[in-house]
């Protein structure tokens, strides 16, 4: 199979920080999204930025930003789909999908991710990590790990279906998902949370304590 072109999730509304991009937050000398831009880039064939308004913002980052395509805010699976479309204009077979402001994410994310779908006709699956103390339950999965859905490998063969989800309301990837048999891709968290993201100024000021010690 081809190498998965991969697609970072931009597109979401940073209310709780303020408004504006998340990921021009910086942390360190860097911002969130360089973060994000380095860990990705190496394991996909290629990159692509989904983000919505002016896209000249990221004119520095010389990616191709893509922009969802369905009216008002449908969350993350707008963004997918618009990678999906992208990416199938590109002669792609699947994209990885990762949060703009996840900067620690696994440097082996597509591997595992590829590894959990060997022998799907259409590979589909999310990343997932085992429960943590305390943990909310509501991304949990019947196995008991912690579903990330905004990281995962989608195929460029089911974005029309996709499309016909959304266009009929649905918005919560899992019940995407689910009905098309993804799997999980189980990520250790002996080292903390893998998937930690930026939400609020809290969570900032803990991701450049992080980015100091790592």
């Amino acid at each position: 199979m081809k190498q998965p072109l991969g697609v970072i999730l931009a597109g979401g509304q940073a209310t709780r920080l303020g408004g504006g991009d998340k990921g021009r937050l910086m942390l360190g000398d860097r911002s969130i999204l360089s973060h994000v831009i380095e860990r990705l880039e190496p394991q996909v064939a290629g990159l692509a930025l989904n983000a919505n308004g002016d896209a000249t913002r990221f004119d520095d980052l010389g990616l191709p930003v893509i922009a969802d395509d369905l009216d008002g805010f449908a969350g993350p699976l707008a963004g997918v789909l618009a990678g999906l479309d992208w990416a199938a204009e590109q002669g792609g077979e699947t994209i990885v999908t990762a949060a703009a402001d996840t900067p620690f994410f696994p440097c082996d994310l597509v591997p595992r991710l590829l590894m959990a779908t060997d022998g799907m006709e259409h590979r589909l699956a999310l990343a997932a990590t085992p429960r943590g103390e305390g943990e909310a339950t509501k991304s949990m999965s019947r196995s008991g790990l912690i579903r990330h859905p905004t990281f995962g490998l989608w195929p460029v063969a089911l974005r029309h279906d996709l499309r016909a989800a959304l266009d009929g309301g649905l918005r919560k990837v899992v019940l995407w998902t689910d009905p098309h048999d993804g799997r999980l891709a189980e990520f250790p968290t002996s080292l903390g949370n893998p998937f930690f993201n930026v939400n609020t100024a809290e969570d900032l000021s803990e991701a450049r304590r992080m980015v100091g010690a790592v």
